[in-house]
């Protein structure tokens, strides 16, 4: 029998964390938890006295339940489940104890890494993947500046007659249709919600930015500050999900990161902006001219050549795929170009220090540990070979003449497993266990017969 192994947290992380708990005496419950693949949250609710032991490596998990398939269910035949005993691994804090407010008693959280038994990373945690790959990167001399940009659907927690859901709107878009964008009216309907988002976003220090209504009724995006830390961006984008579905259920709603909930409204993308700075803290993107630096081509060039081999952690679910249509501000064609919105890549409108990519591919039903590393391998793989971009599109991307992205899930996933890419920057074991979860996941969902098909074909066929 094994004896649990006491760990170190980091000394910064112990010391925030310590006086969180100092100034917090009354705590009730601490929840301590992990982000499995799909970027679901998995873990335990412990009485507040725990916390210290939590900070101390003592919560234990199974190393399979990083792995859980979409409805929390153990992959057939992995080899983290049966064939190794299922034996768990050890639960260790990445980010300080902060407070959840949104729940009735008072409670804390504590977001943690899983790792092997004796504290070495675990493969199967997708967190190590992006460390890998962040690791490869900073080899070539260079750190990743990185922000994302959420999209969701704020739903009313009641459903219509169709069992659909219905979105949160201050407009009545059944007698026009609205699309809503940049209307103030709709955050002013939802201060309170909003005003209980941020507060909770500055108890976990989640670097919330600008807040705007988007392209659909009840559709909102939120930016968070960029970092030059991509593994932190990551922390924090996930955390940030958790904390908008936790807010909202305690004001009566829901909110969706689905990439495409409603057919024929907007759906939720999770754009990032990228830049590299060099070992002196300098935007190497930056070359003082409007169209930035030889490497912004080379890195660019990079994520285009690889953007098909990564489409299967950009659009990691069967309802992803529906976000890609023309005319929809989701890109189709592998292209880049300055200011256009209508490319995948978007070189924005700005000064020459903040000469950044913006990569507009990724739902928001996504894990940003893997879509960083997406993104981030194929940086690494275009200044690695010294690519050379294509020209950059002007006007409508639509129309241009280029590569297609990889539009259907089956494809995308034939494309991962194909890829050589990721057997240079991934994990082997990683990429198996991946494909094994995303195989059960598309098996379960093509066995199930739509209502669509029903009300097609019951009575007419």
């Amino acid at each position: 029998m094994s004896q649990e192994k006491e760990f170190s947290a980091q000394p910064e992380l112990l010391e925030q964390s310590r006086k969180f708990l100092s100034e917090h005496p009354d705590l009730k419950w601490i929840e301590g938890f992990i982000f499995d693949i799909n970027g679901v949250p998995r873990g335990k609710w412990l009485p507040a006295e725990a916390a210290e032991k939590l900070l101390k490596g003592s919560l234990q998990m199974p190393r399979s339940a990083v792995s859980l398939d979409i409805w929390g269910r153990d992959i057939e035949d992995s080899p983290l489940v049966f064939a190794s005993g299922d034996s768990d691994g050890v639960c260790l804090p990445v980010s300080p104890v902060s407070l959840a407010p949104w729940h009735r008693e008072e409670t804390a959280q504590l977001h943690m890494q899983l790792h092997e038994a004796d504290g070495s990373l675990l493969y199967a945690d997708p967190r190590a993947q992006l460390q890998r790959v962040v690791s490869r990167l900073q080899k070539l001399g260079y750190t990743a500046v990185c922000a994302t940009e959420l999209e969701f659907y704020l739903l009313r927690d009641e459903v219509d007659h169709l069992a659909r859901p219905r979105p949160v709107s201050d407009n009545d878009t059944e007698l026009v249709p609205s699309t809503d964008v940049y209307d103030l009216s709709e955050l002013n309907a939802q201060r309170h919600f909003f005003a209980d988002v941020r507060a909770a976003c500055e108890e976990q220090g989640i670097p919330a930015d600008s807040v705007l209504s988007e392209c659909a009724p009840g559709q909102f995006e939120i930016n968070l500050l960029h970092s030059p830390d991509p593994v932190k961006v990551a922390d924090q984008t996930l955390l940030f999900k958790r904390l908008l579905k936790g807010v909202a259920r305690s004001h009566g709603f829901r909110v969706s990161t689905m990439a495409k909930p409603f057919g024929d409204q907007a759906g939720n993308g999770m754009h990032v902006h990228m830049s590299l700075i060099d070992g002196a803290g300098k935007n190497v993107f930056d070359d003082g001219s409007a169209e930035g630096s030889d490497l912004l081509r080379q890195a660019a060039a990079g994520m285009l050549a690889t953007a098909n081999d990564a489409m299967a952690f950009f659009a990691p679910h069967s309802n992803s795929y529906r976000r890609f249509q023309e005319g929809s501000h989701a890109p189709l064609n592998l292209c880049w170009g300055y200011d256009n919105r209508t490319t995948t890549l978007r070189v924005p409108a700005s000064n020459p220090e903040a000469r950044r990519i913006e990569h507009r591919i990724a739902g928001a039903d996504v894990n940003p540990y893997l879509v960083l590393a997406g993104i981030l391998a194929g940086v690494c793989h275009g200044l690695e070979n010294q690519l050379q971009a294509p020209a950059p599109v002007e006007g409508d991307a639509y129309q241009a003449q280029s590569a297609q992205l990889t539009n259907t899930w089956s494809g995308a996933l034939e494309c991962f497993e194909k890829s050589t890419l990721w057997r240079e920057y991934l994990d082997p074991r990683f990429i198996e266990l991946f494909l094994l979860l995303k195989r059960q996941e598309q098996a379960e969902i093509g066995a199930r017969v739509t209502d669509v098909e029903y009300q097609s074909y019951l009575h007419r066929v």
